[in-house]
């Protein structure tokens, strides 16, 4: 059973997640011949020593564990409520995409439904049920195999983000060439070649190394890795978020100028606050991976260890934060999820029901005789 992250090496578990997707999991003592793990002392007068000092290893041979088990609640409150809101926006924009067959509904659906992966295969697989259950008691070309689908899933994720804001450019600076170009068929194409291309690039992560096990400088290909992951997912979608969203933002100051109404649509508006929230919720896990990369290492450094640790919580939260901003920018949205939960409701409370009982408003509702057939 999963206790403190930061007590006696014998009882109690190192909980860390490494660099990337692929990483995640609790640290667990070594065994004969590998090197030990370092772990806190437990305030209860059990280790060297009571003053802040102290909790801190002499040895730098491991990182301490600084967060102890709260990564372990932070995702599992995150998976708890995140994958059944991301279930719920799930069912509103396949409906809302039914309905309008714009392309923009169509992009925000897949966008869910790669945080959906992203939500199964790396926090639950990867962290919960590698990491906290099984302790990475887990064969290690397993392990490697996940780390492809990990990196797939942030892959699709942020690039279909890039396929909205393309589009939303089109729509807004090129607004003849979209209406020919734009269709429900065109898109789903665009959206499963994004998909595709994620689980190929996925591919050359199956040789990423866990951060936490690695005491030795990076290699040539660790590398490679490192610097393909940030430019893939962070750096090349940036700019093209940057350069699509200055050039939107530049067209409605230009109506404004013009006299015209620099109305902003909701389709634009969510755009905006996907591609920021995702700027900013993912900033610091790049940053803390170029620091270790080049200046301190997370195997021998607490406070890198630390400060990877929540820059990789603030990431995951991106896949869970986008349904309030749905919520708050269209009413379209809200209308359809309430009306998603209103229909849920009424077909858990007529399945409950006899048949009779059931049978009989339906045929009230629609001007049949009772005993009339449907």
């Amino acid at each position: 059973m999963l206790q403190d992250g930061c007590g006696e090496p014998q009882e109690k578990l190192l909980v860390t997640w490494g660099s990337g997707p692929g990483s995640m999991g609790l640290g667990v003592p070594e065994k004969a011949g590998q090197p030990q793990v370092t772990l806190l002392p437990t305030p209860n007068g059990s280790g060297p020593g009571q003053d802040v000092d102290s909790y801190w290893p002499e040895s730098p041979e491991r990182s301490a564990c600084v967060a102890g088990v709260i990564p372990v609640i932070y995702y599992s409150v995150l998976l708890s409520l995140g994958l059944p809101v991301n279930l719920l926006t799930t069912v509103a924009l396949a409906r809302l995409a039914t309905r309008t067959r714009k392309p923009s509904y169509h992009y925000l659906l897949a966008l869910t439904a790669s945080d959906i992966v992203t939500q199964v295969v790396i926090v639950f697989v990867g962290f919960l049920l590698q990491g906290a259950v099984l302790a990475r008691q887990v064969p290690q070309a397993v392990v490697r195999t996940a780390n492809i689908l990990e990196f797939a899933a942030n892959h699709a994720s942020v690039w279909v983000a890039v396929l909205l804001t393309v589009d939303r450019y089109n729509a807004l600076c090129r607004p003849l060439r979209h209406r020919v170009t734009s269709s429900p068929g065109r898109t789903r194409r665009a959206i499963a070649a994004v998909f595709c291309t994620a689980l190929l690039t996925g591919i050359p992560f199956y040789w990423w190394l866990d951060v936490w096990r690695d005491a030795d400088p990076p290699s040539t290909m660790d590398k490679l890795l490192k610097w393909a992951h940030c430019l893939i997912v962070y750096f090349i979608p940036c700019s093209i978020f940057l350069v699509t969203n200055s050039a939107i933002i530049l067209r409605f100051r230009k109506r404004g100028q013009r006299g015209l109404r620099p109305w902003m649509g909701k389709s634009t508006a969510i755009l905006l606050g996907v591609t920021s929230l995702f700027a900013l919720l993912w900033a610091p896990r790049i940053g803390v991976m170029l620091y270790h990369l080049y200046v301190a290492p997370v195997h021998r450094d607490w406070r890198v260890h630390l400060a990877l640790d929540i820059a990789n919580m603030m990431a995951m939260f991106n896949t869970a934060v986008n349904f309030g901003l749905y919520c708050f920018v269209s009413k379209t949205f809200r209308a359809t999820v309430r009306q998603v939960i209103h229909d849920a409701h009424l077909s858990c409370t007529l399945g409950s029901q006899p048949e009779a009982m059931v049978v009989e408003p339906v045929l009230k509702s629609i001007g049949l005789p009772k005993g009339a057939g449907l």
